[in-house]
């Protein structure tokens, strides 16, 4: 077997490597390559694809939080309830915003934040709910939505994992006011550099983000706001309109190779795979096993030249950039068990049964040596 790589984007690549070439020449030929067709477009397909009724383009995943945040107002002193177990990236754009950070520990089951944990940490300072759609799979949007209704808040949901996810038939990226997500290239909708993008209902919002995102022009030259420069380019809009028209299959592929490791997996040793609740639609953006013999299982499958990785070694709580914010190891004991144990292991479109089965069958000899 040839050595298996955690992510190779060579398939899907190949697949519309014609495609993408001519709407990069074509691109590189209009010389117009900021705010013009080709982003318009791609955030009228995105807008439609995710059931909403405005998308906005900007440059990465974490401006389409921070500019998530300030379209909700929020400043110095609100409160804004975060995962515990989450990328770095989400608490940064709530201490960006000057906000406080509330974690929430991780569900047992899904791995995503706790939602019977929510209500004890609401203050009168809370403001928003900020959900984030790990690996692929949707949050518990019945329980949040109820929460945020009954204490009036708001939701901005994180949904830079979960291009596709649904909760009760429900994409992903439509239940919040405002929401966020990415297409850094890695992820299941990616581009080819950073980008991102928010998603609304609110004609009001968007109006706010179109103009935020250039610098707060409500015309040229003609500022309305403080804003920023965060604006997704024709470029990668041009590539991620072609993908998007591929994402569906994507990740069907995603979900089958999901199910195979499963099927092969279930039971073995003292593997937790990804469980998800009944009303989820899972679009395994990564595909996270736990063991207590994580690391010795990721040196074994790195000796037969399967790559592995971990998400995310070490918790936010728990990171030098946060000490100022008192957490100590225990605050979020689930939180860090994950950090202990978790391992990403191979799947992305493209990916052969075979090479499934083969990780698979040293995942199986790992625990019978």
């Amino acid at each position: 077997m040839e050595p298996i790589p955690f992510l190779s984007f060579a398939p899907q690549h190949a697949q519309i490597h014609e495609q993408v070439t001519e709407a990069l020449k074509r691109g590189f030929e209009k010389n117009w390559y900021i705010l013009g067709d080709a982003l318009k477009a791609f955030e009228a397909e995105y807008a439609a694809f995710n059931n909403v009724s405005f998308c906005l383009g900007v440059g990465s995943g974490f401006d389409a939080l921070s500019i998530a945040l300030r379209a909700c107002d929020i400043m110095p002193g609100d409160e804004v309830i975060v995962p515990a177990h989450t990328y770095i990236a989400t608490w940064l754009a709530i201490s960006s915003a000057g906000a406080k950070i509330i974690p929430i520990d991780a569900d047992p089951t899904t791995l995503l934040i706790d939602v019977q944990k929510i209500e004890t940490a609401i203050t009168k300072k809370t403001k928003v709910i900020l959900p984030v759609h790990l690996y692929g799979q949707s949050c518990n949007m019945t329980a949040l939505e109820k929460i945020a209704n009954h204490h009036s808040l708001r939701i901005i949901e994180d949904n830079a994992q979960a291009h596709g996810a649904m909760w009760n038939g429900r994409l992903t990226g439509s239940f919040g006011y405002i929401n966020a997500t990415s297409f850094y290239p890695t992820k299941n909708l990616g581009a080819l550099g950073d980008g991102g993008a928010v998603t609304t209902n609110s004609s009001s919002i968007a109006r706010f983000v179109s103009q935020y995102r250039n610098y707060g022009f409500e015309q040229k030259n003609v500022c309305a706001h403080e804003g920023i420069n965060s604006r997704l380019d024709e470029l990668q809009a041009a590539v991620l309109s072609i993908k998007l028209r591929h994402l569906k299959t994507w990740n069907d592929q995603r979900r089958h190779l999901a199910s195979t490791y499963i099927d092969r997996l279930n039971g073995v040793g003292d593997l937790k795979l990804p469980a998800q609740a009944e009303e989820a639609y899972h679009v395994y953006h990564l595909f996270v096993i736990r063991s207590g013999h994580r690391d010795k299982l990721k040196d074994y499958l790195t000796s037969f030249q399967i790559e592995t990785m971990v998400h995310y070694p070490l918790p936010p709580h728990l990171q030098k950039a946060y000490a100022s914010l008192g957490f100590e190891k225990g605050d979020f004991p689930l939180t860090e068990e994950i950090a202990n144990t978790a391992l990403s292991l191979p799947l992305w479109p493209g990916m052969s049964d075979e090479q499934v089965q083969f990780i698979c069958d040293k995942i199986i000899a790992f625990y019978s040596t």
